[in-house]
Protein backbone atom coordinates (compact mmCIF):
# COMPACT_ATOMS: atom_id res chain seq x y z
CA UNK A 1 0.00 0.00 0.00
CA UNK A 2 1.47 3.23 -1.02
CA UNK A 3 0.54 6.20 1.91
CA UNK A 4 2.79 8.76 0.08
CA UNK A 5 -0.09 11.33 -1.06
CA UNK A 6 3.05 12.37 -3.49
CA UNK A 7 2.90 9.21 -5.47
CA UNK A 8 -0.70 8.45 -6.25
CA UNK A 9 -1.27 4.75 -7.66
CA UNK A 10 -4.26 1.81 -8.02
CA UNK A 11 -3.64 1.22 -3.94
CA UNK A 12 -4.85 4.98 -3.59
CA UNK A 13 -8.05 4.16 -6.11
CA UNK A 14 -7.09 6.24 -8.69
CA UNK A 15 -4.46 4.25 -11.44
CA UNK A 16 -1.67 6.12 -13.82
CA UNK A 17 -2.76 6.52 -17.44
CA UNK A 18 -0.06 5.43 -19.44
CA UNK A 19 1.28 9.08 -20.12
CA UNK A 20 0.84 10.12 -16.69
CA UNK A 21 2.89 7.00 -15.76
CA UNK A 22 5.28 7.83 -17.94
CA UNK A 23 5.35 11.48 -17.58
CA UNK A 24 6.21 10.75 -13.91
CA UNK A 25 8.97 8.43 -15.10
CA UNK A 26 10.38 11.53 -16.71
CA UNK A 27 9.82 13.38 -13.54
CA UNK A 28 11.70 11.18 -11.37
CA UNK A 29 14.32 10.91 -13.84
CA UNK A 30 15.07 14.40 -14.40
CA UNK A 31 14.99 14.81 -10.49
CA UNK A 32 17.85 12.10 -10.19
CA UNK A 33 20.28 13.18 -12.64
CA UNK A 34 20.13 17.18 -11.89
CA UNK A 35 23.46 18.11 -9.72
CA UNK A 36 22.49 21.26 -7.10
CA UNK A 37 24.97 23.67 -7.67
CA UNK A 38 26.16 24.28 -3.94
CA UNK A 39 26.76 27.98 -2.95
CA UNK A 40 29.97 29.57 -4.21
CA UNK A 41 32.08 29.57 -0.66
CA UNK A 42 35.06 32.52 -1.23
CA UNK A 43 38.27 30.92 -1.10
CA UNK A 44 40.14 33.48 0.42
CA UNK A 45 39.67 37.42 2.23
CA UNK A 46 41.82 40.05 2.17
CA UNK A 47 41.56 42.62 5.23
CA UNK A 48 40.72 45.70 3.77
CA UNK A 49 42.12 48.06 6.90
CA UNK A 50 45.46 49.69 6.79
CA UNK A 51 48.26 48.14 8.82
CA UNK A 52 48.54 49.56 12.30
CA UNK A 53 51.57 51.67 12.69
CA UNK A 54 53.93 51.70 15.70
CA UNK A 55 55.33 54.90 16.17
CA UNK A 56 55.88 57.95 14.37
CA UNK A 57 59.57 57.78 13.52
CA UNK A 58 60.83 57.77 9.52
CA UNK A 59 62.12 54.04 8.43
CA UNK A 60 65.73 54.06 9.00
CA UNK A 61 68.06 51.70 6.38
CA UNK A 62 69.45 48.97 7.31
CA UNK A 63 72.54 47.64 5.56
CA UNK A 64 72.89 44.52 4.56
CA UNK A 65 75.90 42.61 6.90
CA UNK A 66 76.21 38.84 6.20
CA UNK A 67 79.56 37.34 6.19
CA UNK A 68 80.73 34.94 3.98
CA UNK A 69 82.91 32.62 5.44
CA UNK A 70 86.36 31.77 3.55
CA UNK A 71 85.67 27.94 2.97
CA UNK A 72 82.53 28.87 1.22
CA UNK A 73 83.34 31.55 -0.92
CA UNK A 74 86.17 29.54 -2.30
CA UNK A 75 83.67 26.63 -2.89
CA UNK A 76 81.44 28.61 -4.64
CA UNK A 77 84.65 30.12 -6.84
CA UNK A 78 85.67 26.65 -7.57
CA UNK A 79 82.66 25.14 -8.16
CA UNK A 80 82.41 27.90 -11.15
CA UNK A 81 85.48 26.93 -12.29
CA UNK A 82 84.93 23.42 -12.41
CA UNK A 83 81.71 24.24 -14.29
CA UNK A 84 83.26 26.16 -16.75
CA UNK A 85 85.73 23.87 -17.06
CA UNK A 86 83.66 20.98 -18.01
CA UNK A 87 81.92 22.70 -20.33
CA UNK A 88 84.93 23.57 -22.44
CA UNK A 89 85.46 19.65 -22.14
CA UNK A 90 82.15 18.92 -23.51
CA UNK A 91 82.10 21.38 -26.00
CA UNK A 92 85.15 19.96 -27.78
CA UNK A 93 84.31 16.50 -27.40
CA UNK A 94 80.92 17.45 -29.40
CA UNK A 95 82.91 19.15 -31.69
CA UNK A 96 85.65 16.38 -32.30
CA UNK A 97 82.35 14.05 -32.42
CA UNK A 98 80.51 15.86 -34.91
CA UNK A 99 83.71 15.67 -37.08
CA UNK A 100 83.37 11.61 -36.92
CA UNK A 101 79.92 11.57 -36.94
CA UNK A 102 80.42 13.18 -40.75
CA UNK A 103 82.11 9.82 -42.14
CA UNK A 104 84.14 9.83 -44.87
CA UNK A 105 86.88 7.98 -45.97
CA UNK A 106 90.04 10.64 -45.25
CA UNK A 107 88.07 10.90 -41.62
CA UNK A 108 89.12 7.13 -40.94
CA UNK A 109 92.04 7.59 -42.32
CA UNK A 110 92.90 10.89 -40.63
CA UNK A 111 91.42 9.66 -37.19
CA UNK A 112 93.00 5.78 -37.45
CA UNK A 113 96.50 6.33 -38.85
CA UNK A 114 98.25 8.38 -36.62
CA UNK A 115 96.99 5.44 -33.47
CA UNK A 116 98.44 2.98 -35.92
CA UNK A 117 101.16 4.33 -36.48
CA UNK A 118 101.55 4.71 -32.36
CA UNK A 119 100.94 1.26 -32.05
CA UNK A 120 103.29 0.03 -34.45
CA UNK A 121 106.08 2.29 -32.31
CA UNK A 122 105.04 0.41 -29.13
CA UNK A 123 105.05 -2.88 -30.55
CA UNK A 124 108.55 -2.01 -32.23
CA UNK A 125 109.84 -0.58 -28.93
CA UNK A 126 108.37 -3.70 -27.13
CA UNK A 127 109.88 -6.03 -29.00
CA UNK A 128 113.14 -4.52 -28.95
CA UNK A 129 113.24 -4.32 -25.33
CA UNK A 130 112.55 -7.98 -24.90
CA UNK A 131 115.23 -8.83 -27.25
CA UNK A 132 117.85 -7.12 -25.53
CA UNK A 133 116.85 -8.79 -22.08
CA UNK A 134 116.93 -12.49 -23.53
CA UNK A 135 120.09 -11.57 -25.31
CA UNK A 136 122.29 -10.96 -22.09
CA UNK A 137 120.72 -13.94 -20.13
CA UNK A 138 123.72 -16.44 -19.04
CA UNK A 139 122.66 -19.67 -16.79
CA UNK A 140 125.38 -21.07 -14.97
CA UNK A 141 124.48 -24.06 -12.98
CA UNK A 142 127.66 -25.00 -10.60
CA UNK A 143 127.53 -27.94 -7.76
CA UNK A 144 125.78 -31.08 -7.34
CA UNK A 145 121.93 -32.41 -8.03
CA UNK A 146 120.36 -34.15 -5.40
CA UNK A 147 116.68 -35.05 -5.97
CA UNK A 148 115.07 -36.99 -3.48
CA UNK A 149 110.80 -37.55 -3.80
CA UNK A 150 109.05 -39.31 -1.41
CA UNK A 151 105.18 -40.11 -1.11
CA UNK A 152 103.44 -41.32 1.78
CA UNK A 153 100.55 -42.45 1.51
CA UNK A 154 97.26 -43.37 4.30
CA UNK A 155 94.01 -44.33 3.44
CA UNK A 156 91.43 -44.87 6.62
CA UNK A 157 88.23 -45.63 6.19
CA UNK A 158 86.36 -42.68 3.86
CA UNK A 159 89.27 -40.39 4.47
CA UNK A 160 92.46 -40.29 2.45
CA UNK A 161 95.56 -38.56 2.59
CA UNK A 162 98.86 -37.97 0.46
CA UNK A 163 101.84 -36.63 0.98
CA UNK A 164 104.64 -35.39 -1.16
CA UNK A 165 107.82 -33.96 0.10
CA UNK A 166 111.37 -33.18 -1.69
Amino acid sequence: MNTNPQYPGPAAGHPLSPADASAEAARLIRAAYTQEVPASMPTYYRDPTPAPAYGTAAPVAQPDSRIVPQWAAGVAVASIGVGAGITGLGCGAWLALQGLASVTLMGVLTVTLPLAGLAAVITAAGAAVARARSASTTNVYEGTVVQRTEITSTARGILSRSNITQ
